[in-house]
């Protein structure tokens, strides 16, 4: 590289060659999209390496699992996530649905209970609560509904 171009921020030739870190956290998300969660879920793995506490990369891990019927994984990651935070409502919620599909009705309420304290805010997080409140009350009177299902889009 000539001392012009180094003179006005160019990349020196030792720079060229350095290898660029990639971003596992986008790849993941990207293959998501594309449906290949095998292959996010080993981008997950990457990014949490450089970044183990991660709460974003933690739960569209768990997200991840869930959609491979890896249950017992989502479980764990989900658990990690509010380990490190526990006001985490996202890893609540996922947590708590893991639960109910295994017959854990207690811990769920319990995820359900975290979750309703601290709810996301938005638009789209109000569709997420009103879905949280109806399992929380179908848990707590079975004789209700079935509010258990995933919340129909739109």
């Amino acid at each position: 590289m000539s001392w012009w171009n180094r003179l006005f921020g160019g990349k020196s030739d030792t720079d060229a060659r350095r290898p660029q870190r990639l971003d596992y956290l986008n790849e993941a998300l990207l293959l998501e999209r594309q449906g290949d969660y095998d292959a996010a879920i080993t981008s997950y793995r990457l990014a949490l390496r450089d970044h183990p506490d991660d709460q974003r990369v933690l739960q569209n891990m768990a997200i991840a699992y869930s959609r491979t019927g890896r249950l017992d994984e989502a479980i764990r990651t989900y658990r990690r996530a509010i380990e490190l935070d526990p006001s985490q409502s996202g890893a609540h919620y996922g947590l708590a649905f893991l639960l109910i599909k295994r017959g854990d009705v207690a811990s769920a309420e319990r995820h359900l209970e975290a979750f309703l304290a601290n709810p996301p805010s938005g638009a789209e997080a109000e569709r997420w609560v009103r879905h949280a409140e109806a399992t929380l009350e179908s848990l707590r009177n079975p004789a209700t509904d079935d509010a258990s299902a995933e919340p129909s889009e739109g």
